[in-house]
């Protein structure tokens, strides 16, 4: 079990203004601004939850992940993870735990794959028989092959994710931390990615915390959203929760024969093209029946298609709500 309880964390950044006379100024004298990256920040996860951990850029979500594989200490407060306080007693902790960030590398660039899951297999002391069968299993799972033979340069973005979230897990750690693992993947990488994690929380039930920019990867794998903004957690709770409080409005898409019909009030046109259009509703002021009733008085109606609003509207909105 994570428990994290009043975090802070600030940090002292030099600034200056452009030119070569303040960069002189600089050098005898510095200005520091302290930032505060993290403000009385508290939650809990349980184990085996998988938990989606969003905000924009500085909102303080590497520095929550950094406290948490013990990288980092705070200012004050407590963090506590299986019972151990990860920056106290890191070496313990770090066995237990396994981290991918999406921008960082933990594989030896000039050599092939596999030598460097070795090497990482006698830092973490695993055992060759528990090596073999966690080597075995994660190249099936994540479709490695060949690819084990291969220096880390040789490899595809999409490939090098795969064989990184391999080497996290060689030593089968029950907390797994994720950094943006998508980022850059294409389509058929990002969606072997995410069924591997799913199959990895469901059948083992590792705790996992992942952190994204990418939405659908939050929609994908997650029941649990915590939104962090400024430093500090804004909300807390399931994605159906999180979208009945920003918006109970419903988007319908039709497609129809004829001249594009008028809108009634209540209603906001979203996208319009030849013989199709897109608005947004309030099903509370207009049912949905109602809608589609006055459509097909107006037009004749081809295809309809009713949807809620969609994960990245609803993130768009809670960061315009908490103005971060």
């Amino acid at each position: 079990m994570i428990e994290f309880q009043q975090i802070d964390k600030t940090y002292r950044v030099a600034r200056r203004q452009a030119g070569m006379g303040n960069a002189v100024k600089a050098f005898f004298r510095r200005e520091y601004e302290t930032i505060h990256a993290l403000r009385e920040v508290s939650f809990t996860i349980q184990d085996g939850e998988m938990v989606g951990y969003i905000g924009p850029n500085g909102a303080g979500k590497s520095t929550t992940i950094k406290i948490m594989c013990g990288i980092l200490t705070p200012d004050s407060g407590r963090c506590v993870i299986d019972g151990r306080i990860p920056y106290r007693e890191r070496v313990a902790h770090v066995q237990n735990i396994g981290v991918v960030f999406g921008q960082r590398r933990q594989l030896w660039w000039d050599v092939p794959v596999i030598d460097s899951f070795e090497l990482i297999r006698d830092i973490y002391r695993v055992d060759e028989s528990t090596y073999r069968k966690n080597v075995s299993d994660l190249s099936d799972l994540l479709d490695l092959g060949e690819i084990l033979k291969t220096p880390a340069r040789n490899l595809s973005l999409g490939q090098r994710m795969r064989c990184e979230i391999a080497a996290s897990l060689l030593h089968d750690p029950k907390l797994l931390f994720l950094d943006e693992p998508t980022i850059g993947l294409d389509a058929v990488s990002k969606i072997a990615v995410r069924k591997f994690i799913k199959t990895l929380n469901q059948e083992k039930g590792t705790t996992i915390v992942l952190t994204t920019h990418d939405m659908q990867d939050i929609e994908a794998l997650t029941e649990r959203i915590l939104l962090i903004g400024k430093g500090r957690i804004l909300l807390d709770g399931s994605l159906a929760q999180l979208k009945k409080h920003t918006s109970g409005h419903k988007t319908m898409a039709i497609q129809y024969r004829g001249t594009a019909p008028m809108l009634r009030e209540g209603m906001e046109l979203v996208q319009c093209g030849e013989g199709q259009m897109t608005v947004r509703f309030d099903p509370t002021q207009i049912p949905v029946s109602e809608t589609i009733a006055y459509f097909a008085a107006s037009v004749e109606l081809l295809d309809v298609s009713v949807s809620d609003i969609s994960t990245e509207e609803m993130v768009a909105e809670l960061y315009k709500e908490y103005e971060i």
